[in-house]
């Protein structure tokens, strides 16, 4: 999986757009952070709760992992390469449905 894939996954989403993050491709719904590209070209930043990140760390440590500046954020490093693509489309549809304004859910869950 590539960050190609990521946006063209998250841009499926409505209200979604490109945008850049501490100098790295990024995206936002309506201005609100959704991911961002890491600096390697290989990662991306997703918010999870602080058990969640826990938990996949270890059980998929080749694909989720964190830096030590990420250590008190409530987010996890995907690592692309290694990621399942159905897992990242779920996560970047969970980040979606938190970040878009109400109204977005709401006419895309009457059009699925």
């Amino acid at each position: 999986m590539t960050y190609e894939d990521v946006r063209t996954i998250a841009l499926a989403f409505p209200g979604v757009e490109d945008s850049t993050s501490y100098g790295t491709p990024a995206l936002k719904v309506k201005g609100k952070f959704l991911t961002r590209l890491k600096e390697d070209g290989d990662s991306i930043v997703i918010r999870v709760g602080f058990d969640e990140r826990e938990m996949l760390m270890e059980a998929f440590p080749d694909t989720y992992y964190i830096t030590d500046h990420y250590r008190d954020y409530p987010a996890v490093l995907v690592r692309l390469s290694k990621a399942d693509p159905q897992a990242v489309c779920r996560f970047l549809e969970r980040l979606w449905r938190e970040a878009a304004p109400k109204r977005l859910v709401k006419d895309y869950d009457a059009r699925a």
